[in-house]
């Protein structure tokens, strides 16, 4: 039971990294990116191939994210004049494209049969429950990394400047920020937190397969996001906990409810998952941890009645 916790645990970081990633672009630039799968499937097959070949789990990891961040500048740069629904439409076409070479370009990705026999940190040297107890925590640490630097991004002049472009970009163009950049550079950094987070499935499950990548993680990813809290890295972690913690617990309705078939209990486990997420969201509708506009920093010297009739 405990190695399954752990287990659960180490899937929930990795929902909550897709979710981080998911947050740079969308919840704080304001760009919708209907593609996660692409990218998390992008660094989940390079660090595999490369660790394969041989390359140490670090180097191949870092590889990854190189790769995917790239992929991402790449597309951001080919849409840059496309908004809302037309871009959700191509990076929804992206992600489903990057499926479909790897289902397809055998030679290099082994088709639907999909990548097996990936190395793990010490995967040979510790039990199972040692080996979970191990990448949870190197899990964890990921996690508590990227979240810093998330919430480091937000408060600086640069993360300012990409909540600017997220309410008015026509504003901060006039304002002189180098808005075309600056969102290349934004999708670029939420697309090597999503490679991040394919690094670490393919490193634990040790097998990945184009069926993993279907756009249904998308939309798991944004209501992990949108049930934290949109723009909060806090948000984002929190909010991917809970849909893990849902996916999860509704497993064990079969066993409370008899007589359910294997076909009638995936179809409650999803109407429980739904009903749940719909419950949160009716209640907070800005998410659990709605995003605040971080503090302004006080100028030395500066008295409290001051501050007040500001």
């Amino acid at each position: 039971m405990l190695s399954y916790l752990l287990a659960t645990l180490t899937f929930a970081g990795i929902y909550a990294m897709l979710a981080l990633g998911l947050n740079v672009i969308w919840g704080m630039t304001g760009m919708i990116n209907l593609g996660l799968a692409g990218f998390f499937a992008v660094g989940a097959y390079v660090s595999a191939l490369l660790s394969i070949l041989g390359l140490p789990i670090p180097l191949a990891a870092i590889a990854a994210m190189a790769a995917a961040a790239l992929v991402g500048g790449l597309l951001s740069r080919l849409t840059l004049k496309l908004r809302g629904d037309y871009l959700a439409i191509v990076t929804l076409g992206f992600g489903e494209f990057v499926r479909l070479i790897a289902a397809n370009e055998i030679w290099l990705t082994n088709g639907s049969d999909g990548i097996s026999g990936i190395p793990g940190p010490f995967r040979a040297e510790l039990t199972p429950f040692e080996f979970n107890a191990l990448f949870a925590a190197i899990t964890v640490v990921c996690v508590a990394v990227a979240w810093f630097l998330s919430r480091r991004l937000r408060i600086s002049p640069y993360g300012r400047a990409l909540r600017a472009l997220r309410e008015d970009e026509t504003a901060a163009a006039v304002a002189g920020k180098p808005v075309r950049r600056m969102k290349v550079e934004a999708f670029a950094l939420g697309a090597a937190l999503l490679g991040l987070g394919g690094v670490l499935y393919a490193h634990f499950t040790s097998y990945i397969a184009p069926d993993i990548f279907r756009p249904l993680l998308t939309i798991y990813i944004f209501l992990s996001l949108t049930a934290g809290g949109t723009g909060n890295a806090t948000g984002a972690v929190v909010g991917a906990v809970i849909v893990m913690g849902i996916l999860e617990g509704s497993r064990f309705l079969e066993g409370v409810i008899p007589g359910l078939s294997g076909a009638q209990g995936a179809a409650l486990r999803e109407m429980v998952i739904g009903s749940l997420l719909i419950v949160i969201m009716r209640l907070k509708p800005s998410g659990l941890l709605a995003e605040r506009p971080p503090r302004m920093p006080v100028q030395p010297g500066t008295t409290g009645s001051a501050r007040r009739r500001t």
